[in-house]
């Protein structure tokens, strides 16, 4: 009985880290939502209801300027799964945006590259880079 002991504790133990590495193998970065044809910059907070936090007023700029880049880029602060936002345009909508470092981080990448005429494929693995972890 005793041989047996250290057996089965090795089986277990393989059976743990096929499973580890299993689950990490396949798990998949986040998904980004597919930008809304319609999207508009209408519901970007106007300067005059923002927090007047560093960054604030040129990362809603910026979320007025490309509403269409915006709404096909996860955000990585985890506001999709902790307030139901639908993209990092959505966290603009509201004064999330103004007192979160990674929305605004995001925006301003994501606008930038926009201007410099890179695709919105290109757009979101910067974001994948810089901010996904």
């Amino acid at each position: 009985m005793s041989r047996k002991v250290p057996s089965i504790i090795a089986a277990l133990a393989s059976v743990a880290v096929v499973a580890f590495v299993w689950t990490n193998r396949t798990a998949r970065p986040p998904l980004h939502p597919e930008p809304r044809p319609e999207v508009t910059s209408e519901r970007v907070l106007p300067p005059s209801l923002l927090l007047k936090t560093p960054g604030a007023l040129e990362a809603y700029a910026a979320a007025r300027s490309a509403p269409q880049v915006l709404d096909g880029v996860f955000c990585y602060c985890r506001c999709a799964k902790n307030f139901g936002h639908r993209s990092l345009l959505t966290c603009f909508e509201s004064d999330h945006g103004s007192h979160c470092d990674i929305c605004m981080g995001e925006a301003m990448l994501a606008t930038e590259l926009a201007a410099q005429g890179n695709s919105l494929v290109h757009i979101r693995r910067a974001i994948d880079q810089r901010f996904g972890s």
